[in-house]
């Protein structure tokens, strides 16, 4: 792609998750959510590969489903509300379809099936953009609207979320297909604590970007994609592989590493809630995820 075309998609896939932050108006942030969604396509389909392109048109596909059950439910709130303020969800259907939406967006369980398959025929530095940059959009949609959203939605899709990623990354091989899982399970648990403590999901989302970003990057400079290549770290960087360690373990969970303190703060509150139930579901659940974090930390120390 041509670089200066290229700085173009990115400068618009910045301003479009800026315009979608800073507003206030359900319009300007479907807009902002649209050129967010425009500008990521071509970067997608840059390699000019079948693979490449099939995620460009699964990602085009759900991204426009997602985003028309959005502009849907905003004109059908402003049609009985008369206002397009973000925070003013009072029509009954309005909360629901937008929690679904923002969940399709993000990928969470039900709709999470395109999520690894579009990871899986990208590049890795594309895939980086996909885990991180592009979660953040439906994210400050989310937190602007947390106290209006249906509790109980967003409890199934934590606790699906969790359970169906750590069931799936179990059997894979691919690595940014495990990143995709990965995500999903940390949604699980920002969705869990959505309506509760939006502070506390800041604090979460900034943890997960912190130990995603630096993985991710470290697969992207030892051309790092199936746990096969990952045995073999070691030969090539040993300090690559001794930090690609630590941070899978950060990713699961494992204390006293920093990924440990949100999962912590998280059951805390839910158990000060009297989410006992929850909290205990979300707990059994991380095991699932923990075990192929375990093993990719065990495979990553094969040839030590």
């Amino acid at each position: 792609m041509n670089p200066f075309i290229l700085s173009m998609m990115i400068s618009n896939l910045a301003l479009g998750t800026i315009i979608t932050a800073t507003s206030y108006h359900w319009f300007m942030a479907w807009i902002g959510l649209e050129m967010n969604t425009l500008a990521i396509i071509p970067i997608l389909a840059k390699q000019h590969h079948p693979r490449a392109t099939e995620a460009a048109t699964k990602y085009f596909i759900i991204q426009m489903t997602a985003s028309s059950i959005i502009l849907f439910s905003s004109i059908f709130n402003a049609y009985h509300t008369g206002t397009w303020d973000i925070t003013q969800l009072t029509t009954h259907p309005t909360p629901s379809l937008l929690t679904i939406a923002l969940a399709m967006k993000l990928g969470l369980v039900p709709m999470h099936f395109w999520l690894p398959e579009v990871m899986q025929g990208i590049n890795t530095m594309t895939a980086l953009i996909i885990t991180t940059w592009q979660k953040l959009p439906p994210m400050f949609l989310l937190y602007l609207t947390a106290n209006q959203l249906p509790m109980v939605i967003l409890l199934l899709l934590a606790i699906s979320s969790t359970l169906i990623s750590g069931w799936s990354g179990l059997n894979q091989t691919q690595l940014r297909k495990i990143m995709a899982y990965s995500s999903i399970g940390h949604l699980g648990w920002m969705f869990a604590i959505l309506s509760t403590s939006q502070k506390l999901l800041l604090f979460t989302l900034t943890m997960y970007l912190l130990m995603t970003i630096p993985i991710f990057l470290i697969f992207i400079s030892s051309t790092t994609k199936t746990i096969k290549d990952l045995g073999m770290l070691w030969t090539t960087s040993p300090t690559s592989c001794t930090m690609t360690m630590v941070i899978f373990m950060a990713l699961g969970g494992l204390p006293p590493l920093s990924g440990f303190l949100p999962k912590w703060l998280i059951l805390e509150e839910l158990t000060t809630n009297h989410l006992i139930p929850l909290a205990t579901m979300l707990t059994l659940t991380s095991l699932l995820s923990l075990m192929f974090y375990m093993r990719l930390t065990y495979t990553t120390t094969l040839t030590v």
